[in-house]
This record gives C-alpha cells, sequence and structure tokens, in this order.
C-alpha cells in the first residue's frame, strides 16, 4: 500500500477542506428573499458577500456564507444591538420556521443543513469612498456601538500576500482555521485571517509542515494579542469575544503548538508515519492517514 510525504498529506489536506459546490450553493440561495426582505422595511441599497468564502478561506462543513447589508444611517440605530435586534425580527417575519439570532456583527439564519447552509446578515453602514476606490462601512462592534470595516480592503490585501506566495497563503489559512473548527477554538476567523497574513508578510515561501507548526506557536507567543489592521481600517481586531474564551482558546493554542512541533521532530528524524499521527492529533482525527489507496 502506498505511503504520503507529509507535504502530499498537507495537499490532500487542503483539497478535503475546500467546500463543493452544493456548500456554496446552499445558504446563497436564500439570498433573494433576504435582499427582498431588507429592501422593503429598511431601504436596503446592496447586500455583497463577504467573508471567508468570499475570499476563498472557507472550511467545508463549517463555514457559514456572510453578507454585507448596505443599510441608510437613517434606518439603522445609533446602538448597533438594537439594530441587530430589529432586524432579525425583520427576517424572522419572512422567515418564520428558520432559527435566527443574533450573534453581533450579524444576524444568522440558521437554514438547518448544516453550518454550511447558515447565513450571515451584516447591516453596514456606507461611509465613505477611498482613493482607491474602496469603500468603508461602519458595523456593529459587539458592544452595542459600530466600527469602520472594509470586505474589500481585506480580501485584497491577503489576495496580494497569496499571489507574492505563489498561492499557498490561503492554504495555510485554511488550514489554521480548520484547527480552530475541529477542535472548537473560539477565537475569531477574522482574527486569524489577518494575523497569518501579516506574519506571513515577512516570508519568501510557504512549507505548509513548516509553518503550519511556525504559525500555531507565534500565535501562542504572541498571548493572542489583538491586531492593528493592516490596512487601517478597522483599528483593533480582537482575537475573542471574552477573557474567558481567550483562555480557552490559549489552552487549545498550546496544545497544538506541542502536537505540531512533535510532528516536525518525528518528519526530521525520518519516522513520517510517526509525523502523521501527530498531525493527526493536532486537527482533531481529520488529517489524511499515512496509507492510502491508490
Amino acid at each position: 500500500m502506498p505511503s504520503r510525504s507529509v507535504n502530499k498529506g498537507f495537499r490532500d489536506f487542503h483539497r478535503a477542506l475546500t467546500p463543493r459546490s452544493y456548500e456554496s450553493g446552499g445558504a446563497t440561495s436564500h439570498k433573494a428573499s433576504i435582499t427582498s426582505r431588507l429592501e422593503a422595511y429598511y431601504n436596503l441599497k446592496q447586500m455583497f458577500y463577504s467573508g471567508s468564502a468570499n475570499n476563498g478561506t472557507s472550511i467545508s462543513g463549517f463555514s457559514d456564507v456572510d453578507f454585507f447589508a448596505s443599510i441608510p444611517r437613517e434606518n439603522l440605530n445609533d446602538n448597533s444591538s438594537v439594530s441587530l435586534r430589529k432586524i432579525k425580527e425583520c427576517l424572522q417575519g419572512r422567515f418564520r420556521n428558520t432559527r435566527i439570532f443574533v450573534d453581533s456583527p450579524a444576524v444568522v439564519l440558521d437554514f438547518g443543513s448544516g453550518s454550511w447552509d447558515t447565513a450571515e446578515v451584516i447591516p453596514a453602514d456606507f461611509l465613505y469612498q477611498t482613493d482607491e476606490g474602496i469603500n468603508v462601512y461602519d458595523i456593529p462592534d459587539g458592544s452595542n456601538g459600530w466600527i469602520k470595516s472594509s470586505p474589500r480592503a481585506h480580501t485584497s490585501y491577503v489576495t496580494e500576500q497569496n499571489n507574492r506566495l505563489d498561492k499557498k497563503l490561503k492554504p495555510l489559512i485554511r488550514f489554521i482555521k480548520a484547527w480552530k473548527y475541529y477542535n472548537d477554538v473560539p477565537v475569531s476567523s477574522f482574527y486569524l485571517e489577518l494575523r497569518v497574513t501579516k506574519l506571513m508578510e515577512a516570508e519568501s515561501s510557504i512549507l505548509y509542515e513548516i509553518d503550519v507548526n511556525s504559525v500555531l506557536r507565534k500565535l501562542y507567543d504572541c498571548d493572542l494579542a489583538p491586531i492593528r489592521d493592516p490596512k487601517g481600517i478597522s483599528g483593533l481586531i480582537s482575537p475573542c469575544k471574552s477573557a474567558a474564551h481567550k483562555e480557552t482558546a490559549l489552552s487549545k493554542l498550546r496544545t497544538a503548538k506541542i502536537r505540531s512541533k512533535k510532528a516536525r521532530d518525528a518528519e526530521s528524524s525520518g519516522d513520517i508515519r510517526e509525523a502523521f499521527g501527530w498531525w493527526d492529533k493536532v486537527f482533531s482525527g481529520r488529517f489524511p492517514g499515512y496509507y492510502y489507496y491508490d
């Protein structure tokens, strides 16, 4: 029976992590109905994709579909929590049999077929356009206020670095997000995306088996410190929603850091099968096996 190299294991793993076409079509199929409801009640100007599904870093079976709903400021409340609650009630009137709840900065619609069949609607107040033609919005900040955000600016930042690094940055981000989802780590996907991209700015190449270990170690060593938005739009971006979540995330990160180091040590000593065993522990039993069927 043939065996994999560790690098092939990561490449095969990435194929498994990439969502299938039916996943991207789940919550997306409800876009027209959500749009028409918000147009009627909130004078919606535009609704567009954002988040990992739009950026090519989503995880099969876990990542939902994010929408920015551009709503005029006069139809929003100064208290963003009030706006979220009212939008939730508005959408519930259209989707009566759908579980809908607020999880700032979004109103979440769970259509019932899995995480990939979940839509997050983020109310966004258009503020201005940069000299580069990029729109900037206010979105809920999780503390009743509003914070600046620009999906296009952040997508461009990650894509630019991904292109520079031979299209290997987005797979690396996927691996770190997979660790998050498979181990139920309460850390922001948006934070991970920007933090990993920032860490890779100084690198000239990416080797998955080296850099997954390196990123996990650096995330732990920096104590999951807030990151300043590299594009200068959103200010400081927090890793977690609470101190308790951060404590849990750091504990799980410490375990992952130790296990990935053991995987690297095993590979360096020539014990590839042992390395696969440790990577499988890092990813909670989801990493490809050492042997495979040809």
